[in-house]
């Protein structure tokens, strides 16, 4: 399938979503105080994965409605939100007055955004382009995007839920699927999405003019519950071994 192929297909996918759940929980989630980070909610105060963002150009590639810029917004950031899905847009565009935040939201996919280089100090991506689009392509972007030292920090599954998954239902205590040569993963009943071991994840990340800084892998707290909407992963399996990890790395200069 082409890469338009695989963008038409999530496109499609996240329209529907928008219709049933993440316009509904859109609000809630900017209305949240605290940045937080993935299934299990973990608190950026925690991690301090992204630092003092006042007064920083931030793309956030594959916005979907937009908390992720809201809340760096709230902190004095300027984000531009970026995504393909219009009705993801759409929503975000509707809480802006609502919460009194104002910033650029740009229909467009990951791995080919409209900008300028070098506007921006910092790339954010929280299962957004991070897993819908290829990372060949969007960590290119990500890289054209960024100013010398920028920073370039994204959110995604571990290599190992990913190998632990099946086709249907959430991921168990086997090996499923081969580590080598994975990349594109295609579900029966969901989009087309992009995984990487850790050692392709690095390589990339150099090729595009990155040093890799810090690999947070995340585990769920004692008291995280089954998330009610994303079920491919249980709180239990978070509690032992890493679903999602975030990934930092800086542009060398």
């Amino acid at each position: 399938m082409s890469s338009s192929e695989d963008l038409a297909r999530n496109v499609e996918i996240w329209t529907k979503a928008n219709a049933e759940y993440t316009a509904a929980r859109a609000r809630q989630d900017w209305a949240q105080e605290e940045i937080t980070w993935g299934l299990w909610s973990v608190p950026e105060s925690e991690l301090g994965v992204l630092g003092d963002v006042a007064g920083l150009d931030v793309c956030e590639l594959g916005c979907g409605t937009g908390y992720i810029s809201a809340w760096l917004a709230r902190r004095g950031a300027r984000p531009v939100g970026v995504d393909p899905t219009a009705s993801q847009l759409d929503t975000a565009r509707s809480l802006q007055p609502e919460f009194g935040l104002e910033f650029p939201l740009l229909e467009s996919a990951a791995e080919s955004v409209p900008l300028d280089d070098g506007s921006f100090d910092l790339v954010v991506s929280e299962y957004g382009a991070s897993i819908w689009a290829d990372p060949d392509r969007w960590v290119s972007e990500a890289s054209r995007l960024l100013r010398p030292s920028g920073r370039l920090v994204f959110l995604c599954n571990s290599p190992l839920v990913i190998l632990c998954s099946p086709d249907d239902g959430p991921a168990g205590e086997r090996l499923l699927r081969p580590q080598f040569g994975m990349k594109r993963f295609e579900w029966p009943e969901g989009g087309v999405e992009f995984h990487l071991a850790h050692g392709e994840w690095i390589r990339l990340l150099r090729a595009h003019g990155f040093d890799v800084e810090a690999l947070d892998e995340i585990q769920a707290p004692p008291d995280a519950q089954d998330h009610p909407v994303y079920d491919f992963v249980t709180a239990d399996w978070g509690r032992r071994w890493p679903a999602e990890e975030i990934w930092s790395a800086r542009k060398r200069e």
